[in-house]
């Protein structure tokens, strides 16, 4: 980080910004809900939505921080945002469970990022329904509404609390998610999916769940609470273990002692998802 940007010198303070900016989108969230009907909702491409309130939570999102570093660019996942190499960058993910949001389920939240080139600089994920803000910055550890939070301490694969989250690309993740179910149900503590990347990233960084796995998902959903989850001592890579994984597409995050376990797992079906 370039410290003689005064805009950039406190990312303390700028985490404590972008925590307002989040809560105010997932406030329009959730009173949004409240009169939401389906027939608002436009498919993207199979089974992957969007509807008016994505594109105007992420337009106030956008807005907000503009203002607040004109200097960066954006990656968003609506596209209401560009990014033309600027030297910071924020990823935003205006509503990440929007299948859950408009049937009415939870979870579902806003998801703000902020990187340089690369590294990730600080996060902020913010859950309406549970009034939960998660945040951190680079250095300075990883907070629920102002309690440090830490990963869990297992170790034992079969006490392991576990996310493996279906997406959208069933083609060609099909083979990966049976392997990973055969490899898991009854074997571990516990197999859940709750259709938001960022929250359930978020729940490995608070200890609620232990491992997380999910391949085809864009830098808005995981970019915020992976930060999270490394500030809380935990570890994220892509299928093949690299810790540079801010271009990829394909993430396990863990409680750390879990890391090699799951990653053995991925790996041993993972080549067909590029192939």
């Amino acid at each position: 980080m370039d410290t003689s940007d005064k805009k950039m010198g406190n990312l303390k303070e700028l985490t404590t910004a972008v925590c307002e900016i989040a809560r105010s989108a997932g406030a329009f969230l959730a009173e949004e809900r409240k009169r939401f009907r389906r027939e608002a909702v436009v498919e993207k491409h199979a089974h992957d939505y969007v509807s008016y309130v994505d594109k105007e939570s992420e337009r106030r999102i956008v807005a907000a921080l503009q203002a607040l570093l004109p200097q960066a660019g954006f990656i968003t996942e609506e596209g209401l945002g560009t990014y033309q190499d600027e030297p910071y960058c924020w990823v935003v993910d205006p509503l990440d469970g929007t299948t859950n949001f408009i049937h009415d389920n939870t979870p579902y939240c806003v998801s703000i990022a902020l990187r340089s080139r690369d590294e990730l600089l600080l996060g902020v994920v913010y859950e309406p329904t549970r009034d939960e803000c998660f945040y951190g910055w680079q250095g300075g550890g990883a907070y629920l509404n102002g309690e440090p939070m830490h990963v869990s301490v297992v170790q034992q694969p079969e006490q392991a609390f576990v996310v493996a989250e279906l997406p959208y690309n069933a083609d060609r993740y099909a083979a990966t998610a049976v392997h990973l179910i055969q490899s898991l149900y009854g074997k571990v503590a516990g197999i859940r999916m709750n259709g938001s990347a960022a929250l359930a990233l978020c729940y490995v960084a608070a200890g609620r769940f232990d491992a997380w796995v999910e391949a085809f998902i864009g830098k808005w959903d995981y970019s915020a609470a992976a930060l999270l989850i490394q500030e809380a001592g935990g570890c994220v890579t892509d299928f093949e273990g690299r810790a540079h994984y801010l271009e990829g597409h394909h993430i396990v995050a863990t409680n750390g002692p879990l890391h090699p376990w799951l990653l053995q797992l991925v790996r041993e079906v993972s080549p067909r998802l590029d192939e």
